[in-house]
């Protein structure tokens, strides 16, 4: 069945592991290089350097809030270099671009990504003329997803009626303050149909497939 989506007028999209297949395993190459990061940040063995990656991403959101918290690491020089990595494993996908470009309204990335790796990685995808502005965790102010004071923000700054927004994500968690808002909410990824989370509106393995057949609002 379509989904009904003709309510929507702002449409809000995660970046890694939303616009491309997390099969890929691109955010592989940038953990890889999180945990180098770690390594130089703690001294400390590289697995025992992964412990605490993880640990600070369920934490506190993600790698980087943990390590500004605990280390006073300067995020710039992070960012950089975690997500300096190949592009090589993004495949663009015409029938994503085409998918997205028919959404009536406003479009936006929403990512707890830097803005220079979500342009980077929209520009490789051919996806970059399709969104109005990139909110990014610099915008966010280093507060990462799934803060509720980052999405007040994100509303706040672009005005956002949330009855009126969708959001679409790979991480479920992420999912949840969208949905207090009264947003409608879509989970990305394989593991989409497996979730049982009531906040979660809609599910599917095939982005492209499912915004090609929602029905959508007449202009």
């Amino acid at each position: 069945m379509s989904a009904d989506l003709s309510h929507i007028e702002t449409w809000l999209f995660d970046l890694d592991n939303t616009l491309y297949p997390a099969e890929t395993e691109f955010m592989g190459l940038i953990e890889g290089k999180m945990t180098d990061f770690m390594v130089k940040a703690t001294g400390l063995p590289r697995e025992e350097a992964r412990a605490i990656q993880k640990k600070y991403y369920h934490e506190h959101g993600t790698t980087l809030a943990g390590l500004m918290a605990n280390h006073g690491i300067e995020p710039k020089a992070f960012l950089d270099e975690v997500h300096d990595v190949s592009m090589d494993r993004l495949v663009p996908d015409p029938a994503l671009r085409a998918a997205i470009g028919r959404l009536p309204g406003r479009r936006l990335i929403f990512t707890n990504g830097s803005l220079g790796h979500a342009e980077r990685v929209l520009g490789h995808l051919g996806l970059d003329h399709l969104f109005e502005d990139v909110f990014a965790i610099e915008t966010a102010d280093y507060v990462p997803k799934p803060a509720l004071a980052t999405f007040d923000r994100i509303t706040r700054l672009h005005a956002i009626h949330p009855p009126a927004a969708a959001f679409f994500e790979d991480s479920e968690k992420n999912l949840h303050p969208a949905a207090r808002l009264g947003m409608t909410t879509v989970l990305v990824g394989a593991h989409a149909a497996a979730s049982t989370a009531d906040f979660v509106h809609h599910r599917t393995h095939d982005l492209a497939g499912f915004l090609t057949l929602a029905r959508l609002k007449d202009l």
